[in-house]
């Protein structure tokens, strides 16, 4: 196509559209894009909640055959050992039963560089599976992870070597989980100078206790510097934090 392009044989009107057609492909119940990782820098992501087993494993193969790599979220140990079955000796799999999260790859692929540091923290241990989702996020994105577990203020002393021990480690962005009334978050952020983002978590008593009590007090933060993604949202939050540590390593690579 390039070089049809460069010979004057195809216009840049007609080169675009073949690129537009290419990334593209329809199935049953599906329309596939296949060049996010190239548009974007980000991998692809399916979301197993929901979806057919059979529809599943189609979309999984589509992207392997295209990629080599998927990641596949919400995803229990009965559709993973239905995938595994049908997979080539070629993949490989790694799953995390507690964030439910699986990432199929060519054996060949070699591991992304790891060039950006994210500290992951935590409120409670019931907001560790959706750190985990986000930690196999991140990884896939060349991010060096650090984590730090069951911090919230209901004990507040033990923030505080957490964030030291991230501020230490040169962490360009902070993921921080919380259920409850989720005010860990704006605590953070109130204590560093990289960006923090915010995720609540659906665990808690009674009313709001399904994380709308979490992310209403995130939303009405008055640190600066706090931005908030979805309930239990570990993919938007992870993908976010991933392209925020690339911006700022840039300019060190060049």
């Amino acid at each position: 196509m390039l070089s049809e392009l460069s010979s004057g044989k195809i216009t840049v009107e007609e080169a675009e559209q073949r690129i537009r057609l290419l990334a593209v492909r329809e199935m049953e119940m599906a329309c596939l894009d296949l060049s996010r990782e190239a548009r974007k820098g980000v991998p692809e992501i399916v979301l197993a909640e929901g979806k057919d087993d059979g529809f599943l494993k189609k979309i999984v193969e589509a992207f392997l055959e295209a990629s080599g790599k998927v990641i596949i979220t919400r995803i229990s140990e009965e559709k993973i050992a239905l995938l595994r079955s049908g997979l080539s000796e070629k993949f490989e799999v790694k799953y995390s039963s507690l964030g439910r999260t699986a990432v199929i790859k060519d054996k060949g692929e070699a591991c992304p560089e790891k060039r950006g540091a994210v500290s992951l923290i935590t409120a409670g241990t019931a907001d560790v599976r959706v750190a985990e989702e986000a930690r196999v996020v991140l990884e896939e994105m060349g991010c060096r992870v650090h984590s730090y577990f069951d911090v919230g203020i209901a004990g507040l002393h033990r923030v505080f070597p957490a964030v030291k021990d991230s501020l230490e480690n040169d962490v360009d962005v902070i993921i921080v989980f919380a259920g409850m009334e989720g005010a860990l978050a704006s605590v953070i952020s109130s204590l560093v100078p990289v960006p923090v983002i915010g995720v609540p978590t659906s665990s808690g008593y009674g009313f709001g206790g399904r994380g709308e009590g979490a992310l209403m007090t995130m939303l009405q933060s008055c640190s600066p510097g706090l931005a908030v993604v979805n309930i239990d949202n570990g993919v938007g939050a992870a993908v976010t934090a991933a392209l925020i540590s690339r911006v700022r390593w840039k300019p060190r690579i060049e």
